[in-house]
C-alpha cells in the first residue's frame, strides 16, 4: 500500500480542516516545498495536494506552489482541487504530475469524464468525497443525492482506475478512518481505492494495507499522532 502524505493549500500555505470547514481551518506551515521535503527525507515517494481554493471557487489559487511540488519535491505528485477542464488537466500532466483528481466535474459532466478517462487513461483519478452516504461536490460545500459506494461502482465501468474515497465526517477528526465502507470498496473488481479521511491509528494502517491501493495522511501526520516513516513501514513499500 502506497502512503501519500497530504499537503492542503490555501492561500499558500499548508493547511487543514476540520470536516471540510473552511471556518475551522488550522494553518500547519507557510512554506509548503519545505513540507514536502520533510516527507521525502521520512521515505514518502508520493504525495497528495489539494488545492482549497481551487475546490471551494473551481479557480487554480494556488497553481504556482502547486507547480513548485511538481516539479521540486522529488516526489510523486496527485492533485486536486478545481480540476473541471481538459486544459488543467493538460497543464498539470505537463508540469509532471503523476496523477489529477476530479471531483465536482465528474459528477457535474459524466461525459467529459468519460472523455478524460478515454484519452489519459491512468493519470486521471476521481475524488469521491461523501458525507453521510451521498457524494459531495463544490469542496464539500453542497451535497447530492448520489450514492458514494454505487458512484464508484459506476466509475469502475468506465475504466476509471483510481478513487480517493474520503469519509468527511472522519476527515479532520483524529477518532479513526471508516474502515467498513474500504471493505465494501476493495469488492470492486479493477479499481484501486486510495483511503482518506481520518486515519489516525497505526492498526488502520494495517488494516488498510490489505484492502486498498493507498492511504492518505493528514492531520495525524501534522500533530504527531502518527510518524510517517513508521506509517510507510508498516504499509510495507510499493511502486506501483
Amino acid at each position: 500500500m502506497i502512503i501519500f502524505p497530504a499537503i492542503d493549500l490555501k492561500d499558500g500555505k499548508v493547511v487543514r480542516l476540520h470536516q471540510g470547514d473552511y471556518d475551522q481551518m488550522t494553518v500547519y506551515s507557510e512554506d509548503p516545498l519545505a513540507v514536502a521535503r520533510t516527507f521525502k527525507e521520512a521515505g514518502a515517494t508520493h504525495l497528495h495536494v489539494v488545492d482549497l481554493d481551487g475546490a471551494r471557487g473551481g479557480n487554480p489559487e494556488n497553481f504556482k506552489v502547486v507547480e513548485r511540488l511538481i516539479q521540486s519535491s522529488g516526489l510523486e505528485v496527485q492533485v486536486g482541487g478545481g480540476i473541471r477542464n481538459w486544459e488543467r488537466i493538460e497543464t498539470y500532466l505537463n508540469l509532471g504530475a503523476k496523477r489529477v483528481i476530479l471531483g465536482t466535474v465528474a459528477i457535474t459532466d459524466p461525459a467529459f469524464l468519460k472523455e478524460m478517462v478515454g484519452v489519459y487513461g491512468e493519470a486521471i483519478a476521481v475524488g469521491v468525497d461523501v458525507k453521510d452516504g451521498l457524494a459531495a461536490i463544490n469542496g464539500w460545500e453542497k451535497t447530492t443525492a448520489i450514492n458514494g459506494v454505487a458512484f464508484c461502482k459506476a466509475l469502475a465501468e468506465i475504466g476509471l482506475k483510481t478513487v480517493i474515497y474520503t469519509d468527511i465526517a472522519k476527515d479532520g477528526g483524529m477518532q479513526g478512518t471508516n474502515l467498513e465502507v474500504y471493505k465494501e470498496l476493495a469488492q470492486i473488481q479493477e479499481l484501486n481505492i486510495i483511503a482518506s479521511g481520518g486515519i489516525s491509528f497505526e492498526e488502520e494502517i494495517i488494516e488498510l494495507k490489505d484492502l486498498v491501493y493507498g492511504a492518505i495522511l493528514g492531520k495525524a501526520l501534522y500533530s504527531g499522532i502518527l510518524d510517517l516513516a513508521n506509517c510507510i513501514q508498516l504499509a510495507g513499500r510499493s511502486e506501483k
